[in-house]
């Protein structure tokens, strides 16, 4: 019922919830569609997306960015490696 609330009365979500679903989304859509891959497609915009929303907090070079997705078996590992500056630099 209160998410219906929600729903109606036009309330935003959070940034980091917000994200998590998008990440969540674009995970299971690989997941289901292409298997045997290497290396998805997404991944490049993800890092384009992931750097410009920590450049909001954060001033980052965006090569201090890595995003790698790890195949184990059943298990899809995402890794994300960000290198932040020295508290000086910010």
């Amino acid at each position: 019922m209160a998410s219906f609330l929600s729903f109606l009365l036009g309330e935003k979500k959070k940034t980091a919830s917000v994200a998590k679903e998008r990440l969540q989304i674009i995970l299971a859509h690989e997941r289901s569609g292409r298997a045997g891959a290497d290396e998805p497609d997404y991944l490049p915009a993800l890092q384009r997306e992931l750097v410009a929303v920590i450049s909001k907090y954060v001033k980052i070079n965006p090569d201090d960015l890595k995003v790698q997705l790890d195949r184990q078996d059943n298990l899809e590992v995402l890794e994300v490696k960000i290198e932040l500056p020295d508290a000086q630099q910010r």
